[in-house]
C-alpha cells in the first residue's frame, strides 16, 4: 500500500492597485506563496504575462522543482552507490507552447547538470544514476512532457 504524502501552502494575491480587477491592466499578478515555517516565496506571472520580472513565476518554479528532485534523488543515489560527489549545478529549461487561445502547455524540460566526482573511476557510476535518478523523481514521473538530460560529469571539486 503506498504512503501518502500532503503538501500545504498557502497563496494570496497582492496586486490589488485599489480596483481590484475591474480591467486586464488595472491588477497587479503579484502574490505570495508560503508554508510553514519557511520563507515567504514572492511570485508573479511570467513578464510576458504581465508579471513582475524580479518575481518567481509558476513555469520558473515547474522548472526548478523538476531540476531540484533530481538533483536531490541523484545525490541519494550517489552517496549509495559509493559515488563521491563533490559539486552538483544545473542549468535547466523549461520550454512552453503557447497556443491561440492563450492557453500552453510544457513541452520538455531539459536539464544539464554539471557534476564532479571525486576520482575518474566513479565517472561511468555516476552518469548511469542520473536514468535511475530520473525514474524516481516524484516531480518527473507527474508530469506529461519529456525531461532530458544533459549531464557533464567531470573529476574534482
Amino acid at each position: 500500500m503506498p504512503r501518502i504524502h500532503t503538501y500545504r501552502i498557502s497563496m494570496a494575491w497582492t496586486g490589488n492597485r485599489g480596483t481590484g480587477t475591474s480591467g486586464y491592466g488595472a491588477y497587479e499578478r503579484a502574490h505570495d506563496v508560503s508554508a510553514e515555517g519557511r520563507p515567504v516565496i514572492a511570485a508573479s506571472s511570467d513578464p510576458l504575462f504581465r508579471g513582475d520580472p524580479g518575481r518567481w513565476n509558476p513555469e520558473l518554479e515547474l522548472t526548478a522543482a523538476l531540476a531540484q528532485c533530481h538533483m536531490l534523488w541523484y545525490l541519494h543515489l550517489c552517496a549509495a552507490a559509493g559515488v563521491v560527489v563533490t559539486s552538483y549545478t544545473d542549468d535547466a529549461q523549461g520550454i512552453m507552447a503557447e497556443a491561440e487561445d492563450g492557453s500552453g502547455r510544457f513541452t520538455e524540460v531539459v536539464l544539464r547538470p554539471r557534476v564532479a566526482v571525486a576520482s575518474p573511476t566513479m565517472i561511468d557510476t555516476a552518469a548511469s544514476l542520473h536514468k535511475e535518478a530520473h525514474a524516481k523523481c516524484f516531480i518527473a514521473n507527474s508530469v506529461n512532457f519529456p525531461v532530458r538530460h544533459e549531464p557533464v560529469i567531470t573529476v574534482g571539486r
